[in-house]
């Protein structure tokens, strides 16, 4: 059987630094606090008259919106705004897209229990860059090039050219 060298030559995948998925992070918790603030208001005054207001940081109204928030964009191709800012985005081990389930298995740790996420992720897989979440789900987070933003068969034309 022939194969080609091509076939053969490993996928060379460049896992984002923990700097990056940090700031990429900040920005997402940021952007969504943001627009889920602008409801609180109205969301606070109905918990208090129906009597449903959530004491627990891990049920609440903010780790809802961000796990929706990064199921949605994460899902659809893989970044968040964040991610976008950050050049960053999250795969699967062989640096293909994931699917809405995948991402929203992934996103769960880091929406409702980030701390724990993070700590046995470290510990457990310490050389891997990865979250507790990210091995459940087998995701990766990856650095992003210019290469995969510009598809090889497209030219660009800026207009008056």
């Amino acid at each position: 059987m022939d194969t080609d060298d091509a076939d053969t030559e490993a996928k060379r995948i460049h896992l984002a630094s923990w700097d990056d998925r940090f700031w990429a992070w900040l920005i997402d918790v940021i952007l969504v606090g943001a627009v889920l603030s602008a409801f609180g208001e109205v969301v606070g005054v109905f918990s208090v008259l129906t009597g449903s207001v959530v004491v627990s940081p891990f049920l609440g109204v903010n780790g809802l919106g961000l796990w929706i928030y990064w199921t949605a964009l994460e899902g659809y191709h893989g970044q968040s705004a964040g991610k976008m800012v950050l050049d960053i985005a999250v795969t699967d081990e062989r640096g293909e897209d994931i699917d809405y389930l995948t991402a929203a298995i992934e996103s769960f740790g880091k929406a409702f229990l980030l701390p724990l996420d993070l700590l046995i992720g470290w510990i457990a897989m310490e050389d891997e860059y990865v979250r507790l979440f990210n091995e459940l789900s087998s995701t990766i987070v990856v650095a992003v090039s210019e290469d995969d933003r510009v598809p090889a068969d497209v030219e660009y034309v800026r207009p008056g050219e």
